[in-house]
This record gives structure tokens, C-alpha cells and sequence, in this order.
């Protein structure tokens, strides 16, 4: 998506309205992001999609869809996909059995997407299962930085056969706290050394093959005041420059919790965006 367009937009319901036709319209939409909410059945979905690209061929229509208990769409076809821990947990008995079940779940939830018209789904987390984390849980791979990295690059293969991009969630780890970022501001005290040699380490090692990035609405005290999605030194000294990512940055959703609270403060929707968009 180019810069011009930052908005990633959501529609209330499962056929567009007026207003939604507006705002699709919109030079600064780039894309739209579904729910289940927007979802009755394959053909319906189908048809809403081609309805938003006849708005506009270039708008990105995304999805959170990773398999577990985060899959939106879960009828009329739909492979439910196992948690990404029980990759993790297949790796354990046979490392190369699990990296070929990885790219065939890949390959599975993107071409059934693809087939309705989805550009991208906000897939793989890269977040390190500490056991902590009561948002993450078993949506991570594995606790090893290593196992991650080569069950998410399996998982990005199958994606990538099936003709879709791919997202790295939550930079640089939302794995380590305990707090739900959706209503709450988590906040992990750890160092920048302790987060770039741990939890960090898959955005190194996946510098050409990630396509995108999600950072956290998590507080990293000991590097910056602001949560990841909203910080410079995070965003631009660290993922852009120490880490070289040259990809594109998605901001996690502006109406959790976690993102509403910058320097202490609560702060407005279009506030939010805009010190997203900044950093």
C-alpha cells in the first residue's frame, strides 16, 4: 500500500451502505479490514468484496485470521485451522513434519481467503509463548525465538503459494506480559538488550521474507514512554533502522484499550492515528 492511503477502515455490517461507499471511496482509505460481524456466507462475502473493489481495484481487504481461536470465518467451507502452538508442539516429536504441517495450513488459509476476494490476513505471530500472556496463549508457535522463526518462515512459504502477503504480529512481543492490550495497557519492564536477544530475534532473522509488521500496544518502559505502535525509537530507530525493515507498518486497532492511552493521557480515535501515523 503506498503511504498516501494509511487508513485501514471496518463496515458495520454484511452488505455496504452509503456512508461506506463514501469512505472506501476516500483517497486516504488503503484498505478495509473484515470481522465476523461482516460475514453470513461464502457468497455473501464474495460478493461484498467485489462490491468494495469495484469501489476501488487497489483497496487492501484484510482479516485476522490465524487459526485457533482467532479464525473469522468458520462455516460454509472453512478449514478450521489449529491454534499455531500445535505446530510447536509437533516440532517437539519431528521438526520436519511440523514445518511441512505449517506451510500447509498456510497454504490452506490463504487460498480459501484468496478464493472470497482477501488480500491479507494479519498472520503469523511471531510473539514467544512465555506462558504469561492471557491474549496470546496458544496463538505462539513456541517459546524458542528459533522454533518460531522457522514454523512462522513454513506458515509465510504456504501463505505465499496460495498468492498472499504476510504480517508479523505484535513487534517487538507481546508475549511477556499478562494484560489484554484489547482493555488494558500492558506494560513489560524488561531491557532493549533482554527484547532484541529474545523476543525479538524472529523480526531479525525474517528481515526478507516478512511483507509487513504489527506492533504491539504494549509499554516498554525501559526503551520508550509511548506503546510500540506509537513510538518513534521503536518504530524508526529500531524496525526500520537497527533491524533494516523495510515493510510495511500496520498500527494494531486504534479502538482497544492499549491504543487509546499515549503519555498518560486518553486520547481520540483520529488522534490515535494520526501519532501512529507520525511514528
Amino acid at each position: 500500500m503506498n503511504h498516501h492511503s494509511p487508513v485501514i477502515l471496518d463496515i458495520a455490517g454484511t452488505a455496504l451502505t452509503a456512508d461506506d461507499r463514501r469512505r472506501l471511496a476516500h483517497p486516504l482509505t488503503g484498505g478495509l479490514i473484515l470481522f465476523t460481524r461482516n460475514w453470513q456466507h461464502r457468497a455473501q462475502l464474495t460478493a461484498l468484496i467485489a462490491e468494495i473493489k469495484a469501489i476501488r481495484e487497489d483497496l487492501l481487504v484484510c482479516i485476522d485470521h490465524e487459526g485457533g481461536r482467532v479464525q473469522r470465518l468458520r462455516t460454509d467451507g472453512f478449514t478450521h485451522l489449529p491454534p499455531m502452538r500445535h505446530y510447536g508442539e509437533r516440532w517437539m516429536q519431528d521438526a520436519m513434519v511440523a514445518t511441512e504441517a505449517a506451510t500447509a495450513a498456510g497454504f490452506v488459509l490463504a487460498s480459501e481467503l484468496r478464493a472470497c476476494g482477501v488480500d491479507l490476513s494479519f498472520t503469523p505471530v511471531l510473539d514467544l509463548d512465555h506462558g504469561e500472556s492471557s491474549v496470546i496463549g496458544d496463538r505462539a508457535f513456541h517459546r524458542d525465538a528459533r522454533v518460531v522463526t522457522l514454523l512462522a518462515k513454513s506458515v509465510m512459504h504456504g501463505l505465499l503459494l496460495a498468492g498472499m502477503a504476510n504480517c508479523g504480529k505484535h513487534f517487538p512481543g507481546h508475549g511477556h506480559v499478562v494484560a489484554d492490550s484489547h482493555v488494558a495497557v500492558p506494560v513489560d519492564p524488561r531491557s532493549l538488550k533482554t527484547l532484541l536477544a529474545d523476543d525479538a530475534r524472529p523480526y531479525a532473522w525474517l528481515g526478507t521474507v516478512l511483507t509487513s509488521v504489527m506492533p504491539a500496544h504494549v509499554i516498554y518502559p525501559r526503551v520508550d514512554h509511548r506503546p510500540a505502535g506509537f513510538s518513534e525509537r521503536w518504530l524508526k530507530d529500531i524496525l526500520r533502522g537497527q533491524l533494516g525493515f523495510a515493510g510495511a507498518i500496520f498500527s494494531d486497532d486504534l479502538s482497544m484499550a492499549g491504543a487509546r492511552q499515549v503519555d498518560g493521557s486518553e486520547v481520540t480515535h483520529a488522534e490515535a492515528g494520526a501519532l501512529a501515523l507520525s511514528a
